[in-house]
């Protein structure tokens, strides 16, 4: 190990940082759902872990826009449905 005073070359500089580099994340499919989710932990979006229900997930109220936007698409919809008839 050098001395304080001594200044830390390049090379040893770069061999001690070469531990810092950042590892993928190893996603898998959750079987239920079909999104990703890290291995060994129960999936956020369904709650599931080796096919059990593990965690109940609660379903986000949907704000006032979101509902104006909804419905919007919905009338979209409608209408094309409509244009595909005739």
């Amino acid at each position: 190990m050098p001395h304080p005073t001594q200044k830390r070359t390049k090379s040893s500089k770069k061999r001690r940082a070469s531990h810092f580099a950042l590892k993928k994340i190893k996603l898998i499919k959750c079987p239920k759902c079909g999104k990703p989710r890290l291995p060994h932990h129960a999936c956020e979006f369904c709650g599931t872990y080796k096919n059990k229900q593990i965690i109940t997930i609660k379903v986000k109220k949907k704000t006032a826009k979101q509902k104006a936007q909804d419905r919007k698409e919905q009338a979209k919809v409608k209408e094309a449905a409509k244009k595909t008839k005739k």
